[in-house]
């Protein structure tokens, strides 16, 4: 482990440490590291477009909106290879919360989010990604090869 000293003008270093507090961290090191690579994260994604990720895309959306539930379930079906999950829920007599958990090519599932997200009726879309690398392995008790997905970090 190496050791980084860094100065800070005195109000940012208030508003860290207003920061640390607010999300429970039991100390600056582990708020610096977790900062960092967030940042890290966000710069690779942008790099990152001929990899692989593991995504989770979130989004609300009214279903009395004209048809959208079948066109996101018909953009779901023509990305089933991305789908590795996904979880509805029922937030009030309009609104429903889906969250897909998404695995492929970054630029495939970056489209596809974008295509749902940019949908007429659907609102605060996010979509979350985390750079991997995509392995196919065999297990040594069985006979059958699978894929891992290793988070880059």
């Amino acid at each position: 482990m190496e050791r980084l000293t860094i100065s800070l003008e005195t109000t940012l270093a208030k508003q860290f440490d207003e920061f640390i507090r607010a999300r429970g961290y039991s100390n600056r090191s582990e708020a610096m590291r977790d900062l960092i690579r967030e940042r890290l994260e966000i710069e690779r994604l942008q790099k990152w477009e001929e990899g692989y990720c593991i995504a989770t895309l979130s989004y609300i959306y009214n279903h009395h909106e004209s048809e959208l539930a079948s066109r996101i379930t018909s953009v779901q079906h023509e990305h089933h290879d991305l789908t590795l999950s996904s979880m509805h829920v029922h937030l009030d007599h309009d609104n429903c919360l889906e969250i897909a958990i998404l695995r492929g090519p970054t630029q495939e599932v970056r489209n596809f989010a974008n295509t749902v997200i940019a949908a007429r009726g659907v609102r605060h879309g996010k979509l979350h990604m985390v750079p991997v690398e995509m392995r196919e392995e065999k297990h040594p008790a069985s006979s059958h090869a699978h894929t891992h997905s290793y988070p880059i970090t």
